[in-house]
């Protein structure tokens, strides 16, 4: 069954109807989020991408439900790598917890819209020239070989393109301005935590780069890629404190990651010669995030074991 006009209407009423509940009533107050408090909320986005898979499954079949699973356990596995990003970049810019919500808060906003403009841009792509498939193989690939192999010591989130572009034509100050992104003080000055925002929204568009190409090799459909991707976007504040809080717990987290990228590309340069179903495609992605997570914890406990020894 085709995407209808209701389809499209009922999936942005739900998200607008999610936003408001989660950032204009649960969370509306600026509060550090425990992990405690980022269980729950993990879990509730979850289960309400799930009914919603659910719901797709009813209206257009099982082979676009599948998809939408695939598209978008890729993309929330692919989002906890970028998590780790988020801690070092409020990390450098010493950010509070209580005001990290409110970066997230507006860095969430701005990527569903970057994500909407890079998707429905790369679906006519590949459907005006099929042969992008292949390039896109090729990306991911290479971002999986350079994710197993480089651990991200080197960024550096001052030294970011867009902000240093932005610090030649608006004044920022140094100075700790709570939550707040820009105060009048001899004029308009943007705060740190505005930069925070704009390394923030810089670094999910490079992810987005490495992402989309991942879930356009499952689906082409762009109410399928669109809908799953903002949904994993929508889980991430909270996925954000969740792992925060456990940064070291699944150390392997990145390498199951990497090979799912490496699969996905592979799977795209094969097209033309092996088909993959999408069924497999999904089993092939709960099993390699499910052995890089439990080979994280026998891990933890070799190390901890080899360290009392």
């Amino acid at each position: 069954m085709t995407v209808t006009t209701s389809m499209w209407i009922i999936f942005n009423l739900l998200i607008a109807a999610l936003l408001y509940i989660d950032l204009g009533i649960l969370n509306k107050k600026a509060h550090a989020i425990t992990i405690k408090e980022a269980v729950p909320m993990v879990a509730a986005w979850i289960a309400v991408a799930m009914a919603f898979n659910a719901f797709i499954y009813l209206k257009m079949g099982a082979e676009p439900a599948l998809a939408f699973l695939t598209c978008y356990i890729i993309e929330y596995s692919l989002s906890m790598d970028n998590m780790f990003v988020f801690v070092m970049i409020f990390s450098y810019f010493a950010v509070p917890p209580k005001y990290q919500p409110r970066v997230l808060h507006w860095g969430i906003l701005g990527a569903v819209v970057m994500r909407l403009i890079l998707i429905l841009a790369g679906v006519k792509l590949v459907h005006a020239f099929g042969w992008l498939l292949y390039i896109f193989g090729a990306i991911l690939i290479y971002t999986a070989i350079k994710m197993m192999t480089h651990d991200g010591a080197e960024t550096d989130p001052g030294a970011n393109p867009v902000l240093k572009l932005l610090k030649k034509v608006l004044p920022f100050t140094d100075k700790n301005c709570d939550d707040k992104f820009f105060i009048k003080e001899k004029g308009l000055l943007a705060t740190p935590l505005f930069a925070t925002l704009i390394v923030i929204e810089t670094s999910d568009l490079i992810f987005a780069v490495d992402s989309i190409p991942a879930v356009l090799g499952i689906s082409q459909d762009s109410f399928i890629v669109y809908s799953s991707n903002v949904f994993a976007i929508m889980g991430l504040r909270a996925l954000y404190f969740l792992l925060a809080g456990m940064m070291n717990v699944f150390s392997l987290l990145k390498y199951g990651i990497g090979i799912i990228l490496f699969f996905v590309g592979a799977k795209m340069l094969l097209a033309g010669v092996l088909h993959i179903t999408i069924g497999v495609s999904l089993a092939v992605v709960i099993m390699i995030l499910a052995a890089s997570m439990l080979g994280s914890l026998v891990k933890n406990k070799y190390d901890k074991k080899k360290n009392s020894m």
